[in-house]
């Protein structure tokens, strides 16, 4: 009975140790945006881009993948990161839309904010 008691201490004790916290403060946000919206603008009429779901994948500096989320409906992403070099990459379903990929550095205890932009191929 006493050996089953410090067996089930033990096991207890390792589990515990092995849950290590998450508390990751750095990382990036920023928003997704589609443009032109508008097949033909004119000089005086507004045709904002607007907010683009999209799916944005992030790799690392030797280009392997660490993370890839959708945007919400606003076009808004936040990832997680540990401080380092990244390379954001801007998944397109066809040829368009397009967005080009964007380098980034992720600084300890900061959020880098970017803007992704895809262009529409509305002209």
């Amino acid at each position: 009975m006493k050996l089953q008691f410090v067996i089930g201490i033990l096991i207890l004790l390792l589990a515990t140790c092995s849950i290590k916290p998450t508390s990751v403060t750095s990382g990036v946000e920023g928003k997704v945006l589609i443009g032109p919206n508008c097949p033909v603008v004119q000089q005086g009429q507004e045709c904002p881009d607007k907010p683009y779901q999209a799916t944005i994948t992030i790799n690392d500096s030797d280009n392997r993948m660490v993370a890839q989320v959708h945007t919400d409906a606003e076009g808004r992403f936040k990832i997680p990161l540990e401080p380092g070099e990244y390379i954001l990459h801007p998944e397109s379903p066809n040829v368009m839309p397009f967005a080009k990929e964007q380098t980034f550095t992720v600084e300890t205890g900061k959020f880098t904010q970017l803007t992704v932009t895809y262009d529409s191929g509305i002209r």
